[in-house]
Parts: structure tokens; sequence; C-alpha cells
């Protein structure tokens, strides 16, 4: 087994606490004000996995690099064929988004669920809704990595 690099070990960790204080899954204890009264943790996730049961990589070596991204789908768009090269992850907090790989498999995901990536598969979102989808992703990554890289050769339909 490699040796996992600290600071990517690191960024993990703050990656995934940045999904948990973005979700609005979570619901806290309020009095009848409505108001706050404690803080309330609640794990949505912990995988090895991507959303189609395939293994996540082994951390790559070297400095990380930690991306935190907001996505606004509107409804009825298509994202083009694209891959990762990093791990990441997300929460979905808006709307339903459709994940087909290329391979045919499909995903839907809904307000509250959390997202894990295929890694180096080819893969694109649809939002069939009839909402704008609200995503915040959070990569685990190297300076210079690209987030995704696009597959434009392949079409949609």
């Amino acid at each position: 087994m490699k040796t996992i690099n600290k600071w990517v070990a690191v960024a993990a960790i703050l990656c995934s606490i940045g999904a948990l204080l973005s979700c609005k899954n979570a619901t806290p204890t309020t009095n009848g004000d409505d108001a706050i009264t404690e803080t309330v943790s609640t794990e949505l996730l912990r995988t090895d996995q991507s959303w189609n049961g395939v293994d996540l990589p082994d951390y790559p070596q070297g400095k990380p690099e930690l991306v935190a991204v907001k996505y606004i789908i509107p409804a009825g768009q298509k994202l083009g064929w694209h891959h990762h090269d990093a791990m990441n992850h997300g929460v979905l907090v808006r709307g339903e988004l459709t994940i087909i790989g290329l391979d045919g498999q499909i995903k839907t995901m809904h307000e509250g669920d959390v997202v894990v990536e295929m890694v180096d598969s080819i893969h694109h979102g649809e939002n069939r809704g009839t909402e704008p989808v609200v995503l915040y992703m959070f990569y685990v990554s190297q300076k210079g990595l690209p987030l995704s890289v696009p597959h434009p050769e392949i079409p949609l339909d």
C-alpha cells in the first residue's frame, strides 16, 4: 500500500468538513422561536467508492490543492461528457441531478444527497428536473491538475 502524504490526508478531512458545513440536510435542535440551541453534526457519507461502486484511486504524491466549486445547472441542461483526474465529492443542495456513465450506468441524486464522483471514468450530468440544480463540489487535487477533462468528441444524444 502506498504511503499517504500527510497533507493530502489533511486535505481530504478538510474537504469532508466543508461538505458537512455546506449541507442543508442536518436539522438543528431549535426552541419555539427557531433559535438554534445546539450544534448538530451529521455524518452524511463514509466511503472508498464512487457512486457507481468503483474503488477510489490511491492518493497521488505531491502538494495538494483543495478546490471548492458551487455549480448552478439550469433546468433541462445537459453537461458535456468529461472525466475527473482528481477525487471529488459534494452535496446536492437543490434540485435533482442525473449522472450517466459512458458504460450506461445511471444514478439520480436528490436534494441532500452526497455525490462521490467517478475518477478516470467518462460520464456526464443532466438536470432533468424543472428547477435549477445547486451543487457544491469539493476536489482533492494537485496544483495544475484540471478539475475535469472534457470529451467533446462524444455526442450527448
